[in-house]
């Protein structure tokens, strides 16, 4: 049976962290070991992971960062010191389900070849009430999901970041491979380029459970923007049109770093071939002319007549929107 490790990293969690640290103790299977790396927290933070480390029924390191490392550098840190076999990441403001490791861990012991782990995840509040939503409803839809069971993992990687840090586990094997994790790449943390690493060299399995209660709350560093995908009015749906294009300015930044790093690492080169990124890029700027020709369309719907016309003539609304329903929207939404 294969030796796990969680990878912790903690910054001023005092509020979450205790419920967090409780979920693994009430583990179907408990892990081997935790190491903590905290940030420099100034609240309890620190105080609370020593009483946990005094009576945990495992192994608990702590290690306090003397200088602010930031989130990718520190679950660098935090997996660079583990010595399980697999190593589960977690952030400090979710709550496990008590089969994650156990299920997760199946997995491994089932396929021998697979290299990483993760999992779809409950998304609650910040007092762990349930929203009615779920992660890969953002993050990883059926679609994505369906290209993935089809062998094209790895493409819907490059696309965009369906593996959350907080859902994942890998073998500690492929260590080695992705560290360093580059802090430097537009639109990428340590969850994206480990599953990059990982996804380019051994397979990869994910599990359609909720086995993370993931909790969205205001001083989360990243979290999930239901609005995105809510009715909204016409200037409202501005505003989300700027905010998509900011990012996919950083998406573009993001495909043509990693062409570089694609050219030069030689963990990449079973892939190198197979990656056409200049029409991956050109397919983001091409998605990028849409978002603007929605978000520049005048208020008054008359003029909205031509741009959406020619919109469509162009085919971007079927391939970038939702074809006719959204030219229709911004046709008739006052």
């Amino acid at each position: 049976m294969s030796k796990i490790a969680i990878a912790l990293c903690t910054y001023n969690g005092a509020k979450f962290l205790p419920a967090q640290l409780e979920s693994f103790l009430l583990q179907t299977r408990l892990p081997d070991e935790l190491i903590i790396c905290d940030d420099g927290s100034g609240d309890e933070t620190l105080e609370i992971l020593r009483e946990f480390a005094a009576t945990a029924p495992f192994g608990v390191e702590i290690f306090a960062n003397e200088k602010n490392l930031r989130s990718t550098k520190n679950f660098e840190k935090a997996i660079s010191l583990c010595t399980g076999e697999i190593i589960f990441l977690s952030d400090q403001d979710d709550v496990w389900l008590p089969e994650k490791i156990d299920e997760i861990a199946a997995v491994f012991d089932k396929n021998k070849n697979a290299g990483m782990v993760f999992s779809d995840a409950e998304i609650v509040d910040e007092n762990l009430q349930p929203t009615g939503r779920n992660l890969w409803s953002y993050t990883f839809p059926e679609e994505k999901r369906d290209a993935a069971k089809r062998g094209f993992f790895f493409d819907v990687l490059l696309s965009q970041n369906v593996v959350t840090g907080a859902t994942m586990a890998f073998r500690a094997a492929y260590r080695e491979k992705f560290i360093p994790i580059p802090d430097n790449i537009p639109n990428l943390i340590h969850d994206n380029w480990i599953s990059l690493v990982i996804a380019s060299e051994a397979e990869v399995e994910f599990l359609e459970k909720l086995l993370v209660k993931y909790r969205q709350h205001s001083s989360q560093q990243l979290g999930i923007n239901f609005d995105e995908r809510e009715t909204r009015t016409f200037d409202e749906r501005r505003k989300a049109y700027a905010a998509a294009i900011e990012s996919g300015e950083q998406e573009i930044a993001r495909l043509e770093k990693l062409s570089k790093i694609f050219a030069e690492n030689p963990h990449f080169a079973k892939r190198r071939d197979a990656i056409d990124f200049a029409a991956l890029i050109e397919k983001k700027h091409s998605q990028l002319t849409h978002l603007e020709a929605r978000k520049n369309l005048p208020s008054a719907r008359i003029g909205r007549v031509l741009p959406v016309f020619r919109e469509i003539l162009s085919g971007r609304y079927q391939r970038f929107s939702k074809g006719f329903l959204s030219a229709g929207k911004d046709l008739l939404e006052k």
